[in-house]
């Protein structure tokens, strides 16, 4: 019976990952005809806004998901805290400084087709993500506290360095760097697919070979150890190969909120906490999640997008209360 409803659970969300994948490239304030289908390479306006926006969009909203989802799994599990996201370790702080500091000093630049604020997002996320090895080094082990504590240490001290560049920014400036903030996919083209697609399949490969683990680090050290799991080797390779993945994602789309808590815990109450179950329904789950979220954001009005960001916040804000208030209940029961 429970190998039959996981099948028909399996079905479905392959169904809707499908439907999705299909049907958001024609979502939008401009219509389309069937016809642009005939034409990828053509010059005419509605092959252009299908196959050179609409696609590549599409397929980076689904690889962002799949990243930002798998974070959130692999952090609630390394940390055993249900709150943990992809950012708490302070990647997208680093990131965000990054790309803050690439503003302000006015620098243009590009390496091998990447963008000067991608490789800025990129460089900020890799200076958080060593400053947070060292930190937890420095105490002895990788112990799941000090990597949080360490984590939000360092994002409070890039937002501060963030706040103060702004202060010394232009107008006009402090707007882009407030821009790039909110999460938006409006910078998606061929090139940044193939950016990140790297980061997104080497975290999930990880994150899928390494799901028994995953499950024994949820109950405890100490019970890993004893299954013979090298808690610390395994700890260092989720924190390095999930940091990157978002580190990744990141520097194409910005720091988008709330996929990595929500998409997760959607999939818990639908297939339970085993993660050989729960990683794989949890990434395909987050990419349909935030490609909806990228359709509703770049269709909702006529002049202008929404930067989707926004959309997740406003769903993701009531969802973090109604998580609090449910373990809350729990613990009380």
């Amino acid at each position: 019976m429970l190998l039959r409803s996981q099948k028909v659970i399996a079905a479905v969300l392959l169904l809707l990952v499908a439907a999705t994948l299909m049907g958001a490239p024609w979502v939008g304030s401009h219509s389309l005809d069937s016809s642009v289908l005939s034409k990828p390479g053509s010059s005419d306006l509605d092959a252009i806004i299908f196959w050179q926006i609409r696609v590549p969009r599409v397929l980076l909203s689904f690889l962002a998901g799949v990243g930002l989802s798998l974070g959130g799994v692999v952090f609630q599990a390394m940390f055993r805290n249900p709150l943990a996201t992809p950012f708490t370790l302070g990647v997208a702080g680093g990131a965000s400084f990054g790309v803050a500091l690439w503003v302000h000093l006015g620098i243009s630049f590009s390496l091998l087709g990447v963008s000067g604020v991608s490789l800025a997002a990129l460089l900020g996320a890799m200076l958080s993500i060593v400053l947070l090895y060292g930190i937890a080094k420095a105490s002895g082990k990788l112990s799941p506290m000090t990597m949080l504590l360490g984590g939000v240490a360092i994002s409070f001290f890039f937002s501060s360095l963030i706040m103060l560049l702004q202060y010394l920014m232009d107008a006009g400036n402090s707007f882009r760097v407030i821009h790039w903030l909110m999460g938006d996919m409006g910078r998606a083209d061929a090139d940044s697919v193939l950016q990140v697609f790297p980061f997104v399949g080497s975290g999930a490969l990880i994150a899928m070979v390494l799901r028994r683990e995953l499950n024994l680090l949820t109950v405890s050290d100490d019970l890993a150890a004893s299954r013979g799991v090298n808690v610390e080797q395994v700890r260092v390779v989720l924190f390095f190969a999930v940091s990157l993945m978002v580190a990744g994602i990141i520097t194409v789309c910005g720091p988008i909120g709330f996929v990595g808590i929500m998409a997760p815990h959607i999939c818990r109450l639908i297939v339970g906490a085993n993660h050989r179950i729960l990683v794989p329904c949890a990434a395909l789950f987050g990419g349909v999640f935030l490609t909806l979220c990228d359709t509703v954001a770049r269709s909702v009005t006529d002049s202008a997008e929404i930067p989707v960001g926004v959309v997740t916040a406003l769903l993701g804000g009531p969802f973090f209360l109604w998580l609090l208030f449910r373990n809350g209940e729990r613990r009380q029961l």
